[in-house]
């Protein structure tokens, strides 16, 4: 009889030791560190032996291989096939990650309520009641759906044998175990051995698995980082849980840009798709207020028109407060600072306070023009025109840089109804007679003479 092999895992990062120790080299986290068995006799395949087929792969010239694109499922879902790069490739390991609460089961359900496929959702965490009860709510028929209640991997793979589903759904990883390693549930072994066998089925069979993963404290899935590596897809699902508004982005893709953005809204009867999320990231006011900017930015190949809102005001105590939510607060100071030296303006000894509407967070440094239009007309208390945008990057020196893909934001703009946009005089547009207005800066002394 073969020894059983044991090893010591940090369960933080799941760096592997070979005895016990009270601190982990790799992270520094005390008291980590537990002992899991690795190895057991008797190990097999997620199939049994006598069902098994072996094939033995060949090499190929790389002339012969064949470069046809690959087949994809459509989710019928326009936000998911956006992130995913057009729908679910056959055969992937999709891993969607989110804090508790933001509606990660909600949205597979709708998913796999929606499929058009046989579909077999497998819950480790709700009861079939449970699950139906939301169903229900989101979708209230269905005839293609399956849903199994169970956390061992070798039952579920008995179920799959049995009803042989077009795409499998897993809530969560953490909650399966396999016989083959004598760990609890959420380990970094077990996650590993399940996640190892999920992806052997999936590429043997051509069928599409998709996991739903914890994450810790600090935001990232927990479990081993190589967990992310041996997926094919890593989607992350964002938002606030006192906002109704929820983002998709995809974190890793080998079949598709990483760039893309999905925008969900979370309602009654499930999450919503948000196909013009300019509308509801500006801000619907009647009154003229100070403070406040368009930014026409891109996430991915989507065109956005945000709101910017700033508010200036007299410092209370003797170091000014900076403060920005959904920006870079390092790059706030870095446009103050520029203001102060380029422009003039005396804002060392003021609070300044930034907030991108809707709860979102922008990247795109295209937002620069928006963000300092936005803190001018708060310190000045003038209020911005309302059909007025602005697109375009500021430089250390007060230069106002150009973008790319500015013809993509400036036809967003007009699709909206805003009359001017202000733009980087370095742009090369080649538009013909376009109804919106162009305004053309080289400094950021040419905004504040045209703002103010």
């Amino acid at each position: 009889m073969r020894h059983v092999k044991t090893a010591f895992f940090c369960q933080n990062c799941g760096t592997q030791f070979a005895k016990w120790q009270g601190q982990c080299n790799a992270c520094k986290q005390w008291n980590t560190i537990v002992e899991e068995v690795i190895e057991k006799p008797e190990k097999s395949d997620w199939k049994t032996e006598t069902t098994r087929t072996k094939k033995t792969p060949i090499p190929l010239l790389i002339n012969q291989i064949d470069t046809t694109k690959e087949i994809r499922l459509n989710t019928h879902d326009a936000e998911l096939n956006r992130v995913l790069g057009g729908g679910i490739v056959l055969g992937s390991l999709t891993l969607l990650g989110g804090e508790p609460g933001i509606g990660k089961s909600t949205l597979l359900l709708q998913i796999a309520l929606r499929l058009p496929y046989k579909t077999l959702y497998v819950s480790g965490e709700e009861s079939q009641k449970q699950i139906k009860m939301r169903a229900e709510r989101i979708h209230p028929s269905n005839n293609n759906c399956y849903i199994l209640t169970e956390t061992k991997t070798q039952n579920i793979f008995k179920q799959i044998q049995t009803l042989e589903p077009d795409i499998v759904i897993i809530d969560s990883i953490q909650t399966l175990h396999s016989d083959y390693i004598e760990a609890s549930s959420g380990s970094i072994s077990q996650i590993k051995e399940c996640t190892t066998e999920l992806i052997k089925f999936a590429k043997e069979t051509a069928t599409p698995v998709i996991l739903i993963g914890h994450i810790t404290k600090d935001g990232n899935i927990a479990g081993p980082k190589i967990l992310e590596h041996m997926v094919d897809t890593v989607l992350q699902f964002e938002g606030d849980r006192n906002h109704i508004f929820r983002i998709l982005r995809a974190h890793k893709n080998r079949f598709g840009s990483t760039k893309e953005l999905g925008i969900y809204e979370m309602q009654g009867s499930g999450l919503r798709e948000v196909s013009n999320p300019s509308e509801i990231l500006i801000s619907k006011k009647d009154d003229d207020l100070s403070g406040h900017a368009i930014s026409a930015t891109l996430e991915g190949m989507r065109p956005l028109m945000i709101e910017v809102q700033a508010l200036v005001s007299t410092a209370v105590y003797g170091t000014p407060q900076r403060s920005a939510t959904g920006f870079n607060a390092k790059r706030l100071n870095m446009l103050l600072a520029v203001l102060e030296k380029r422009a003039g303006f005396r804002l060392a000894a003021k609070d300044v306070f930034l907030n991108i509407t809707g709860g979102i967070t922008v990247d795109d440094p295209a937002i620069d023009l928006a963000v300092v239009a936005s803190i001018l007309s708060s310190n000045e208390d003038v209020p911005l025109k309302k059909d007025i945008c602005f697109a375009a990057e500021v430089g250390l020196s007060g230069e106002i840089r150009p973008v790319q893909r500015i013809e993509q934001r400036i036809m967003e703009a007009e699709k909206l109804g805003f009359n001017t946009i202000y733009i980087s005089k370095y742009n090369n547009i080649s538009l013909k007679n376009p109804v919106i207005t162009i305004e053309y800066l080289a400094k950021i002394e040419d905004l504040v003479n045209s703002l103010l």
